[in-house]
C-alpha cells in the first residue's frame, strides 16, 4: 500500500470520526480489525490490500494527531478560508484540509509540499473543481501566512494557545 492511499484511509477515519463523533481509538480498533476490513474491500478498492505496521502506524498516528488538535487545526483553517466559517466548508474538504494541516504542523517526516499535492489529489477524487480549488488556496494561504514550507515546521502545540 503506498503512502497516499494510506492517507486517504485517514482521511476517512477522520471524516468518521467528526460525523458519527465515535471515539477515534474505537474507530482505528474496529477499522484494523482484520476480518472487518476485509469487508470493506467489498466496498472499495482502496481497501484492497491490508496495510502494513508501519502503515497502519502511520494511518493512526495521523487520524490521532488530527482529533488532539482539531480546535488548533480548525482555526488555522478558519482563518485562511477568507470568510468561510468552518461549518459552511464541506464535510469532506474538511478531511482533507485537516488531514495536510496536521501533517504540514505536526508531522516532520512529511514535506509541505507533499501534504498539499496529496490533498489536492484527494480533493480531485471527491469533491467539485471549486472545491479542489478552494482547498488549494486555503493551503497555499496557510503556507505562506505562517511562513511555513519544507524544513521550516516551527509551529507547535504550545505556540498555538
Amino acid at each position: 500500500m503506498k503512502r497516499s492511499a494510506a492517507r486517504e484511509i485517514a482521511v476517512q477515519l477522520g471524516f468518521s470520526a467528526n460525523t458519527t463523533g465515535r471515539p477515534v481509538d474505537e474507530l482505528l480498533d474496529e477499522f484494523f480489525n482484520e476480518e472487518y476490513y476485509k469487508t470493506l474491500s467489498a466496498e472499495n478498492e482502496l481497501f484492497a490490500e491490508y496495510p502494513e505496521k508501519k502503515q497502519r502506524e502511520y494511518i493512526a498516528r495521523l487520524v490521532r494527531t488530527m482529533d488532539d488538535y482539531r480546535v488548533q487545526i480548525d482555526k488555522y483553517i478558519e482563518k485562511y478560508a477568507q470568510g468561510w466559517k468552518v461549518d459552511r466548508i464541506s464535510k469532506t474538504a474538511m478531511a482533507i484540509l485537516r488531514c495536510a494541516v496536521c501533517e504540514i504542523l505536526y508531522m516532520d517526516d512529511i514535506p509541505s509540499g507533499a501534504a498539499i499535492n496529496e490533498a489536492i489529489e484527494l480533493a480531485k477524487g471527491y469533491d467539485e473543481p471549486e472545491t479542489v480549488s478552494f482547498v488549494n488556496g486555503v493551503l497555499g494561504g496557510f503556507i505562506r501566512g505562517e511562513g511555513l514550507g519544507d524544513g521550516a515546521k516551527e509551529v507547535t502545540a504550545e505556540t498555538e494557545q
